[in-house]
């Protein structure tokens, strides 16, 4: 395992092995590639000394054996935005209702093809974030940027500082914070 200090330069601590270089006497703590990983897995690897692994560090070349496409391809800015993930396959699409507004996995599965439990999932906000997002004057299309500015406007309006120390508005600044507070931590913002 690494050491707290240690864990940043590669150095496993407590390596049984010795140096994988022929002659060498050294402990082997560093892990250092034969070939190169793939989707597979790390590759295969072996154990080197300090003085041993700097030198395969110096001739080892991540690009050997590549053709200039897949060198350029490699090397490109956008190199794997090319496929879709699970995060953004859908991001223009409808992806269904949030798993987090079932109790039951299956329900969540199931409401993609039942159209009322669809409506249902789509309420994103419970009684009490309803009621605050009326404190605010917000509608339930917000998102959490504009309660914040929101937020920052009421709090300006009504704070006493801002009103020379006219505090008539106390009860409603008070409103709004507890809205903020209620609004802040809304499931719908996570």
């Amino acid at each position: 395992m690494a050491s707290r200090t240690g864990r940043l330069h590669g150095r496993v601590e407590g390596a049984a092995e010795r140096c994988g270089v022929p002659g060498c006497r050294e402990p082997g703590e560093f892990r250092a590639p034969l070939v190169p990983g793939d989707f597979d897995g790390p590759g295969a690897w072996r154990w080197l000394c300090l003085e041993h692994v700097r030198e395969h560090n110096a001739k080892y070349n991540f690009f050997e054996g590549m053709s200039t496409e897949e060198i350029e391809a490699a090397q490109s800015p956008i190199a794997g935005w090319d496929r879709a993930t699970r995060a953004f396959a859908h991001a223009g699409g409808d992806t269904g209702p949030a798993w987090r507004s079932f109790s039951d996995p299956l329900d969540a599965i199931a409401a993609r093809f039942r159209p009322e439990a669809r409506r249902r999932a789509v309420d994103r906000f419970s009684a009490k974030e309803r009621h605050a997002l009326g404190v605010m004057g917000l509608q339930d299309d917000t998102d959490l940027h504009k309660v914040r500015k929101r937020y920052s406007e009421l709090v300006r309006r009504y704070h006493p500082d801002r009103n020379g120390g006219d505090r008539s508005h106390e009860k409603k600044l008070g409103e709004v914070i507890e809205a903020w507070q209620v609004l802040k931590a809304a499931g719908a913002f996570s």
